[in-house]
This record gives C-alpha cells, structure tokens and sequence, in this order.
C-alpha cells in the first residue's frame, strides 16, 4: 500500500508539472489539441524500448488486452483531454478543472450504486474534504462564470478520468503496466492527429522560440518536457500505482495534481499561491487518508471476518 501510494504521489507530481511547461507554447500559438497530440506522442517513443522490453517478446498479452488498450487509448488518453479542452473553451480553466476532479466521487457513488451498499462514514467525510479541498486550491471565484455546454464537456472529462482509474486497476492478465501506458498513448496519440487532421479539433502549430524560465528555448524543449516527465513517466507510475491502490484511491491521490500544478505554477511562471490554496492543499491530503484508512481497516479485519462475504468494490485492488 505505501509503495503504491508513493509512486500515485510521484505521478500526481510529475502530471502537474505539465502546466507551468506547456503555457508558454500554447502562448506561442499552439492549440491545446496540438499540444497534447505531440506530447502524448512523445511519451509513447520514450516508453516503447521499455515497453518492448517488458514484454519479452510476448505480444500475446498485447493482443489479448486489446478492449482495455482500446479503452485507455481512446477514452482515457484522447477522449478524457479532448473533452477538457472543449470545456476549457466554453468556461474558466478553474470551473473546468473542479468538475473533472469530481472523478474520484463520481466512482464513490459507482461503487455505491453497483455493490448497492452505503459508503462507510469515512468514505464519504474524505470525499467532501477532497471536493472542498479543490475549491479552495482552484478558487471559489473561478465559479462565478459558467456555460451549460462547457459544464457538459467537463463532466464527460470528469467520467472519462474515472474511466480511466477503472481501466488502469483492471487485472492486468500479464500486461505490464509499462505496455499498458505505451500503447495507450500511442493509440491516444494517433486518435489525436486523426481527429486534427480532418479538423474535427483545431491543430494549429507554431514551430518557434518560446519564453521559458527566464530564457528564450526551442518549442520542443518544453515539449520533450513535457512528453517525457508529465507523460510518460505520468502515466507509467500512474497506471503502476493504480493497480496496486484500486481506482478508488488512486483517483484521490490524483488530487493532489492540482496542488502540484499550483506550486509549479507559482515556482516557474510566478502566479500568486494563497493561504486559502495551502490549505485546500491539507483537506485534500485528510480526504486522502481517510478514503485510505477505510480500505487499511478492511485489510487488517481478523479471519473470522475475512471469512464473510466481502463487498464487490469497483476499485479492482
């Protein structure tokens, strides 16, 4: 358990650091669909001797995990980000980003209504500390202004961010996590350029300098940045440690993305960090443990209790 939840804390940070390394090129006149496509692509060439390597040659694992790639592929890589960015046209990024946070609720009440049993008390106070956690580090006043159509496109990336933990903490029948992440986001990648290039999203690209800590660099230097830390090594550790947590609890680890993107933000590009957002940063983390503490008290149950029948629990760990 420790060990999982390191490495979802490790992954949490490295997709925060996305933020704060790919502003200065959609400044530069990158579309956000753009942006994504080469990234995304960018991970799954870092990640395919790993990924080849893992699996030894054994391309039938890859075969007999095609629905899951396909899913992962499809709705957690390309259907999750288009979905945010459609949202992130229509209202602000603050709204948008609350809503597709809701994801670790969204699969609290899945467990609740599949298993029809009532979340313990704990799940359910660590759920509302994580929800007011987000408020306060997004901002209360980035609500004010919303547009029905971007609140949609949020939600389907709110269900697209816990679709993904769902897939991702799926058995894994000999999938190492790595293959799972590279071909994932090669299949993500390819949906991607796909869609731009029959300009069913806007694909525009800038191949210019762009600002960046206080020089002028390359725009595939925050790119590979980008690519390589907030991507594949993102959704490497990411799938890793929801396989060992369960999609419930990684999905609240994930949180603490959010956080991570703040103090990125505020030590890269300068943006103010308030007290209010410190401490929605601490509710997130007590909302983290008390979700965390009710799965440790199951597993520590004596045998007589084991011996019951257990619950049926959507997380898969």
């Amino acid at each position: 358990m420790k060990r999982g939840i390191t490495i979802g804390v490790l992954a949490s940070l490295a997709f925060g650091s996305s933020g704060a390394f790919v502003k200065p090129v959609l400044e530069a006149g990158w579309s956000p669909a753009a942006a994504v496509a080469f990234r995304t692509l960018i991970a799954a060439i870092v990640l395919t001797p790993f990924a080849l390597a893992a699996l030894h040659k054994n391309w039938k694992t890859l075969w007999a995990a095609r629905g899951r790639i396909a899913a992962m592929a499809l709705i957690g890589v390309a259907g999750t980000q288009l979905a945010y960015f459609l949202a992130i046209e229509r209202m602000p990024v603050g709204s948008a980003i609350l809503i597709e946070y809701l994801a670790p609720v969204l699969l609290v009440g899945f467990a609740w209504a599949t298993t029809r049993r009532v979340p313990k008390v704990v799940v359910l106070l660590g759920s509302v500390a994580a929800v007011a956690g987000l408020v306060l580090v997004v901002g209360p006043a980035s609500l004010a202004a919303v547009d029905p159509s971007g609140v949609v496109f949020a939600l389907l990336a709110a269900i697209g961010a816990a679709t993904y933990y769902l897939i991702a903490a799926r058995p894994s029948e000999g999938l190492p996590p790595v293959a799972l992440a590279w071909s994932g986001l090669l299949g993500g990648a390819l949906a991607l350029f796909a869609l731009g290039g029959i300009r069913v999203i806007p694909f525009d690209m800038a191949f210019t300098d762009v600002p960046l800590l206080g020089g002028v660099v390359p725009w595939w230097v925050p790119l590979g940045i980008v690519g390589i830390v907030a991507t594949a090594i993102a959704y490497a550790a990411s799938i890793a440690a929801t396989g060992m947590l369960g999609s419930r609890i990684m999905s609240f680890v994930g949180l603490l993305e959010v956080v991570f993107a703040t103090l990125f933000a505020w030590v890269l590009l300068g943006e103010t960090l308030t007290l209010t957002q410190l401490l929605g940063g601490v509710l997130i983390l007590a909302g983290i443990v008390l979700v965390q503490s009710e799965k440790d008290a199951r597993a520590a149950a004596p045998p007589t209790a084991a011996a019951m029948p257990a619950p049926v629990e959507s997380s898969g760990g």
